[in-house]
């Protein structure tokens, strides 16, 4: 795939994570009533694709281009502290 092609995919991708994140905050000051059947499935589905991207078994099927990095201090908890090599 060219250069052009994964940045565009990239962004409509994370656009549309965004998206999915800020829905809340948009309807919530939009003032739309959340009670909506069309927007209470819109906060649904976008609650549901947040927590599904964010699984790490999701996270390692997709592209190295598109992952988020590892949380620190998950790496921080990996370390081997039992190597004699320490502080």
């Amino acid at each position: 795939m060219a250069d052009a092609s994964r940045r565009t995919v990239r962004t409509i991708v994370q656009t549309a994570v965004a998206l999915a994140v800020l829905l809340p905050a948009i309807i919530d000051a939009s003032g739309i009533p959340s009670t909506l059947p069309w927007v209470a499935a819109a906060l649904a589905v976008a609650g549901g694709l947040s927590r599904v991207m964010a699984l790490p078994g999701v996270q390692a099927l997709m592209p190295r281009w598109l992952r988020t990095g590892p949380d620190r201090d998950d790496e921080l908890r990996r370390l081997d502290r039992t190597g004699g090599g320490g502080l």
